[in-house]
């Protein structure tokens, strides 16, 4: 799954499971925009890149704001002259509280709405003139498992989540004809260091769970992004890819 000449665009690429991406795609020879919320962890993983011989440039990206991302993808256009995948990793989910539904806070909901679904919205529409224009990109949507398991106390993120794989469906037959892929991954639970009241006997119960019984890492999910940026996966669209070692079997 070589990557070379390619430039792929990966929001939340800052920290945890986005920084595993950026450094995946890197080693497949793409140029990385590291485009986050947190400067300076956008700028550390572009650094540590280019220390590494790749080509990457960090962004600051408020994935909520419709001129933040316009800026993305202009800053990536100019510094690489194309954008041929758009990764829409940026989420709210570690910093989220686990609770009943009639306890979430109507701001809480709506701010998980707004970057979770709201931001993806926001990314396509920045970066669709020039994959259109070039003839062809990836758009790589994170879902997750939550939604197709029905997970309790986080009724906003699964709602959310299940909001990213019907984006993805109706986007997919809308960009067809401009040959932009559309595809959605589903992760489940993955260790990142950054959780919110996570016990270990939680991710000890999600292991159970698995057909491949170990805890999932953001590594186990980068393999699944360099196949849907790939020519290898040039004729699939629309679909929704779960990665969680056999826990759900959609």
């Amino acid at each position: 799954m070589d990557l070379g000449g390619r430039v792929a665009i990966v929001t939340g690429g800052g920290l945890g499971i986005g920084q595993a991406y950026c450094q995946g795609l890197a080693r497949a020879g793409a140029a990385v925009v590291v485009a986050d919320i947190d400067r300076e962890a956008a700028a550390k993983v572009a650094a540590s890149i280019r220390s590494q011989g790749g080509r990457a440039l960090d962004v600051w990206v408020d994935v909520t704001d419709p001129a933040a991302t316009e800026e993305m993808a202009a800053a990536a256009h100019r510094a690489f002259g194309r954008i041929d995948v758009l990764v829409n990793n940026a989420a709210l989910y570690s910093a989220l509280t686990r609770r009943p539904f009639h306890q979430i806070d109507v701001a809480e909901w709506d701010r998980v709405m707004a970057v979770n679904l709201k931001g993806l919205f926001l990314c396509v529409r920045a970066v669709y003139p020039y994959m259109r224009a070039q003839g062809g990109g990836r758009i790589i949507n994170i879902a997750s498992t939550t939604a197709l398991k029905g997970t309790p106390q986080l009724l906003h993120y699964v709602t959310s989540k299940a909001g990213v794989i019907g984006f993805t469906r109706a986007l997919a037959r809308e960009l067809g004809p401009d040959n932009i892929t559309v595809n959605a991954i589903a992760p489940g639970m993955v260790r990142t260091g950054r959780e919110t009241g996570v016990s270990d006997a939680y991710f000890a119960a999600r292991v159970r769970e698995r057909a491949l019984a170990r805890e999932q890492t953001p590594q186990d999910l980068v393999g699944a992004v360099l196949f849907l940026a790939s020519d290898a996966a040039a004729f699939i669209t629309g679909q929704t890819l779960v990665v969680d070692g056999g826990a759900v079997m959609h």
